[in-house]
């Protein structure tokens, strides 16, 4: 059972289904960052394709900075707000909302002038007293128009009174449950002059809220004031125009479904608020108050129009940041709600939208928790910025086509946590699974070879791949007679042999070698594999060099052991010492060929090794074998001295043809780093070694056996031992001139010994 759940179910699952629904929780209570992150979202798409521009018949008066200018500062006496009503009335304007409250008494009344002034003459005191106000002639403009007072709310709960202004019954009509629970509640009003609401036609609230981060994004259309369902100002002058019929608020379970108004229902969100679907600030809705009331208005500019009184100069501060990223003039937020409830523009958020995201949010996580920890990086992320992307892209569809808001963000937010989640726990899984790996590899292959096999385990199968590889193959000289030594003490022998492939192997790691395997006291090498390594057959030469000088080192620390040991077993005379052995001196043979290989796993479907294959390898290990006929430590194939004779000291030894083998090969002895090749006395050695050879290989005889001695005089000068090579020519050509081989001699030696 533990198995089918780990295999099938498995803990990343379990754990990313808790969270899932975590945060499907956190979503239905919709925290301020959330809803920040959606706004946002939308506020991209407004500002990618903000709604067209179409002439509608909506126009506002401004109060803009040149009317301020001249006409006078404001607020203006209210006589000159009553000649605006009176004068738009004339154009033909339909209906007049302001966004403009007048709630005290206008100052600027004749009367209140001469209140206001006591030290004036008594005579003109009198005669302004008698004059109209200003109020009743605002409140006798409004009788002779159809006009909208607009009222607000206070700004904040101090505000509000203990004893409420009663309101005007507003007509309207419910159809299905309460509404007042979803509405937006505003707990007390500001009103006008009682003598300005008697004459208006209706009365509408231009309050309203913004987002938490100062974006007025949704207005509303119906709200609670003080307990009773009001219109909001743009609806308001809208019933108004259209007849003045009561307004129905129509309510399902989810909240309130939009508000009937002039035969028609507007789509409202649950709370009864609308989203605007706003274009640039466009001048060509506005008037300026100033250019009416100097009467420059063309005839006919305001026929058929919905006005909208407001302000836009700079020192009156109506300015509402927008979707849009920019500020624009309440007034003109009013009037592009008006034009977006005329032209059926709004954007559209149904209340089933939260539903959709929710069950959109649920399918694609349950999609990522179920596949994610099958599959690789690369591919579960390439299928989630899939997923993600046709998601986001029906999105923007749908705000672009419909005008439908459908929340981009958080299914991205919940699914990307979620491949984060699973991504995190698969790359912990994947790390213990390499040093599993590591630890139960890493004690047979070399380092480099365990890293990739951590990181690409599919490679444990039988295949190989053509690489071109440096290869070494090194043996211990005279073995049988070390293991001799340790017939009584096979313990030691096998200390003695760790210690000492130890050597090899650092030197071999050191230069990033792959050790393929162990044959008793013989050690198989390569590079270029399994990782690149474009300087392979140096590397191979400088680890080759390590070994000798590090085994040569091995021998002197062995030779000071054994003399510490005498001097303490004379020491020990009343004690009866083991008979012991003379140290043999380690002597090491190398063969270092390059060639093209097949490297890879190679064996059975159960058992199977990291190694090369090719003729350069069988090449490489007959030229470890041919070091203790020539003499020479480490001897190189013609391929690999190609390519170092350059940088290493490297001497022509012979061309043989190894067992095994038709073609004949041209082998090296590798005497040194670059500052014995750069050695004058090393450059002569190799100057008359090739005129040696050269004799040789031509039947001259004399020259080469004279050439021959001057080679042992310039090896001997450099302290190089080839005694062996040296002998060997001295015999060859000894016998050579005895029984000449003939015209057609190639120089060519054939072996006979591996």
């Amino acid at each position: 059972m533990n198995q089918w759940f780990s295999k099938w179910v498995g803990w990343v699952r379990v754990i990313a289904l808790v969270g899932l629904f975590f945060g499907l929780i956190i979503r239905i209570g919709d925290p301020h960052a959330l809803a920040t992150l959606r706004n946002a979202s939308f506020d991209f798409y407004h500002q990618s394709k903000p709604r067209d521009l179409t002439p509608m018949p909506v126009a506002i008066l401004d109060v803009d900075d040149r009317s301020i200018e001249e006409i006078g500062q404001w607020p203006w006496p209210r006589s000159y707000i009553a000649e605006l009503v009176t004068r738009a009335t004339a154009q033909g304007a339909v209906a007049i909302g302001f966004d403009i409250i007048f709630s005290e008494p206008d100052r600027l009344s004749p009367a209140q002038i001469a209140e206001d002034n006591p030290d004036m003459p008594g005579d003109l005191a009198t005669r302004l007293a008698q004059l109209p106000d200003n109020d009743t002639k605002l409140a006798q403009a409004f009788a002779g128009a159809r006009v909208i007072v607009g009222q607000t709310s206070v700004r904040n709960v101090a505000g509000n009174r203990a004893e409420k202004r009663e309101m005007a019954d507003a007509a309207h009509a419910l159809i299905g449950p309460d509404p007042m629970p979803y509405l937006m509640k505003f707990p007390d009003i500001v009103q006008n002059l009682p003598a300005l609401e008697a004459n208006a036609a209706g009365r509408g609230m231009f309050a309203t809220r913004p987002d938490a981060d100062g974006v007025y994004r949704r207005v509303p259309l119906v709200m609670s004031v003080q307990g009773q369902i009001r219109l909001g100002l743009t609806p308001e002058l809208l019933r108004v125009a259209t007849g003045g019929d009561p307004f129905a608020v129509r309510t399902n379970d989810a909240g309130i479904e939009g508000v009937v108004l002039a035969r028609q229902l507007i789509p409202t969100a649950r709370d009864g608020t609308v989203w605007p679907y706003l274009t640039p600030s466009a001048q060509s809705r506005y008037i300026s108050a100033a250019d009416l009331l100097r009467d420059r208005v063309p005839d006919g500019r305001l026929a058929g129009h919905l006005v909208l009184v407001g302000t836009s100069a700079i020192g009156l501060e109506d300015f509402r940041a927008t979707p849009l990223g920019v500020a624009m003039a309440g007034v003109e937020i009013h009037a592009q709600v008006l034009e977006n409830i005329m032209a059926k523009t709004l954007l559209i958020r149904p209340n089933y939208t939260i539903a959709v995201e929710l069950v959109t949010t649920l399918i694609l996580c349950l999609l990522v928790i179920i596949f994610a920890p099958a599959l690789s990086a690369r591919l579960l992320i390439s299928s989630s910025v899939l997923l993600l992307g046709g998601y986001v892209a029906v999105s923007y569809y749908l705000f672009y086509d419909k005008r439908i808001l459908l929340d981009p963000s958080f299914p991205v937010v919940a699914v990307t946590t979620a491949v984060m989640l699973i991504s995190t726990v698969n790359y912990l899984r994947e790390e213990r699974k390499r040093r599993e790996i590591r630890s139960a590899f890493g004690q047979y292959v070399s380092p480099d070879l365990v890293d990739q096999l951590s990181r690409n385990q599919g490679s444990l199968t039988l295949g190989g791949e053509s690489r071109q590889l440096t290869l070494l193959f090194s043996d211990v000289r005279g073995f049988t007679a070390i293991a001799e030594e340790f017939r009584d003490d096979p313990e030691a022998l096998t200390g003695l042999m760790n210690r000492f492939l130890t050597i090899l192997s650092n030197a071999i790691m050191e230069q990033k070698g792959t050790i393929d395997k162990f044959m008793g006291d013989a050690v198989m090498a390569f590079w270029n594999a399994p990782l690149d390594n474009h300087d392979h057959p140096r590397a191979a030469c400088r680890a080759a060099l390590k070994m000798i000088a590090d085994v040569q080192s091995f021998n002197k620390e062995r030779l000071r052991a054994q003399k510490r040991k005498r001097v303490g077993q004379k020491r020990q005379r009343t004690e009866k010492r083991r008979p012991w052995v003379s140290v043999h001196k380690i002597n090491v043979g190398i063969g270092i060929n390059t060639g093209q290989c097949v490297v890879g796993n190679m064996g059975s479907d159960t058992r199977f090794d990291y190694t090369a294959l090719g003729d350069p390898v069988n090449v490489a290990s007959r030229l470890e074998g041919q070091s203790r006929y020539y003499g020479a430590a480490i001897i190189l194939g013609q391929a690999t001295a190609r390519e170092v004779m350059n940088e290493f000291a490297v001497l022509e030894l012979d061309v043989i043809r190894v067992v095994g083998k038709e073609v004949p090969e041209t082998i090296y002895a590798l005497l040194g780093d670059e500052a014995l090749r750069q050695d004058p006395q090393f450059q002569q050695l190799w100057a008359i070694n090739k005129d040696m050879l050269a004799a040789y290989r031509a039947q001259n005889w004399d020259q080469a056996e004279a050439r021959l001695a001057k080679v042992r005089t310039s090896l001997a000068a450099l302290d190089i031992s080839l005694q062996d090579y040296l002998d060997m020519y001295a015999t060859r050509i000894t016998d050579l001139r005895a029984d000449p081989p003939g015209a057609d001699w190639d120089g060519v030696f054939s072996s006979t010994r591996k």
